[in-house]
């Protein structure tokens, strides 16, 4: 049997009687690029809490390299390899791009309270490690402009970049962006695509992405996760789901025989 770096199997999860997600099973390999699209409730952002565990699931398993989820503590996700940027950013406004990025590092820290208040031994040299490792991530990004720059001063197109470097500090196997480039201009949009490639290609991270921009979907997914009432409507090919009549159907409403990229711009930057 193969084993998938990240797998879900029937995963449901319900508030009350009401399921938000419903019998889920979906899976990203190494080396992959998978999205998740639907539209407005279709169980998104609900499924990307489960299988970051922010939430419990009802039922169901979310595995990542074959170890269940459920057995591991909330604390412990980041260090097996689960990484993630949040739809609304997630940053510390007040401090610098720098700090936050030394933030996704803080889960790969083994000092003690001695070391880190004296700042000798072994806090001396993680800090000078993570440090090392923040600037290769500024350098992966072109950020060296605004390195020490306050992130509450910064345009909203490179607050979302610098919440990507932290998601990155963390050393993820798979990365998961919750519409990274909603509230983008057209240039922000192809920056953030450029390094969502550069991610899986150069870092060798897998991505699992949650987008209502059906032209970044189609032009960098390997494969598409349809949603719709927190159910599955179809997985494949993004050619393949996009001319799904199913699809079509949520999107739209009804089967006009127009693509879901045409309703993008009625689902762009709204709630999941």
């Amino acid at each position: 049997m193969t084993r998938h770096l990240l797998q879900l199997e029937n995963v449901t999860k319900k508030f009350g009687g009401i399921s938000a997600v419903n019998g889920v099973s979906l899976h990203v390999d190494k080396g992959e690029i998978v999205s998740i699209i639907g539209p407005n409730g279709a169980g998104k952002t609900t499924l990307f809490n489960l299988i970051s565990g922010v939430l419990p699931v009802s039922s169901g398993q979310i595995s990542i390299e074959g170890q269940d989820l459920a057995r591991v503590p909330g604390h412990r996700y980041a260090q097996l390899g689960i990484g993630r940027t949040f739809q609304n950013l997630a940053l510390f406004k007040h401090g610098t791009v720098v700090d936050n990025l030394l933030v996704g590092c803080h889960w790969r820290m083994k000092t003690s309270v001695l070391e880190a208040a004296f700042h000798f031994g072994r806090a001396r040299r993680e800090e000078i490690a993570f440090r090392h490792t923040v600037e290769k991530i500024i350098d992966f990004l072109e950020i060296e402009h605004i390195r020490d720059k306050t992130v509450g001063t910064l345009p909203y197109g490179l607050q979302k970049r610098v919440e990507l470097g932290r998601a990155l500090a963390t050393s993820p196997k798979v990365l998961l962006l919750d519409e990274i480039v909603a509230g983008m201009n057209q240039e922000e949009t192809e920056d953030i695509a450029r390094f969502i490639l550069d991610t899986r290609d150069d870092l060798g991270v897998s991505i699992l992405l949650i987008e209502h921009d059906m032209h970044l979907v189609m032009d960098i997914s390997d494969r598409v996760h349809a949603l719709n009432f927190g159910s599955t409507i179809t997985e494949g090919l993004p050619h393949e789901v996009q001319s799904h009549a199913g699809v079509i159907e949520a999107y739209l409403g009804h089967g006009s025989g127009e693509g879901p990229a045409a309703a993008a711009p009625i689902q762009t930057g709204a709630v999941a």
